[in-house]
């Protein structure tokens, strides 16, 4: 009689486990994207620029509001997605994506529609590059992780500090350092998940949750990429 294969049955079931979890993670992330994308796009195809213009000079309160309400739904997530059910986390994420979407679609007042789009592909490519090094390198990123905390404050620091002085050149160097910043954070959560994909049952509720952690974390590298790389690359109107 011929042993039964139990440890490799395991180990197929956990590398079908895992690649579920990554695949999850994407396609949430990417959904998160379409829905931002097609909200922030849609005032401007709608309306027009000039009554677009009008409606957000008249609300502009409005979209302060809604950077709040964001923010709220991030830390939220981060702390209460332990103590919330899965569907519940992923709605939230939906309505932090559709929220975003409006809070971005100013975007199209400044720049134009040509540069805008073509921000994207080369955010998306660098993005992918990014996401794929970061999946396979050998170099444990997460020695990382402190680090590039710290400088994404000294950034956001630096960022207000500007608010005040207007300058040109520390616009640029904040915009320039923000593209390493977030490509460097793109490896490091990309690695992140992909440690966390092998330790953890991707049908689960902690998996479904994880997962929807994961994409978030992407989401922002990404969103945060591009608004960086716009605003080196972008043409005004």
């Amino acid at each position: 009689m011929e042993p039964i294969p139990v440890a490799q049955d395991s180990y197929t079931g956990a590398v079908e486990s895992a690649r579920g979890f990554i695949a999850k993670v994407y396609l949430w992330m990417s959904l998160g994207l379409f829905v931002t994308a097609s909200v922030s796009v849609a005032p401007i195809l709608i309306l027009g620029e000039v009554a677009y213009y009008n409606l957000i000079a008249e609300n502009i309160m409005i979209i302060f509001g809604l950077m709040i309400v964001e923010l709220a739904i991030v830390f939220g997530l981060t702390f209460l997605i332990n103590k919330i059910p899965a569907v519940l986390g992923f709605l939230a994420f939906l309505v932090y994506s559709f929220l975003n979407g409006i809070t971005l679609s100013p975007i199209f007042l400044v720049y134009t529609g040509a540069s805008i789009f073509s921000t994207f592909l080369v955010c998306a490519i660098m993005f992918g590059g990014t996401s794929i090094l970061g999946y396979i390198t050998k170099i444990d990123l997460t020695r990382f992780g402190g680090f590039l905390m710290m400088a994404l404050f000294g950034l956001l620091g630096v960022m207000v500090v500007n608010l005040f002085l207007q300058s040109n050149m520390m616009s640029w160097l904040i915009s320039f350092i923000g593209v390493i910043l977030f490509v460097g954070l793109t490896a490091y959560d990309t690695q992140k998940i992909k440690n966390m994909a092998g330790s953890i049952d991707a049908s689960s509720e902690e998996g479904k949750k994880a997962s929807i952690m994961g994409a978030l974390a992407l989401y922002l590298d990404f969103i945060n990429l591009f608004l960086f790389l716009l605003r080196l690359l972008g043409r005004r109107n």
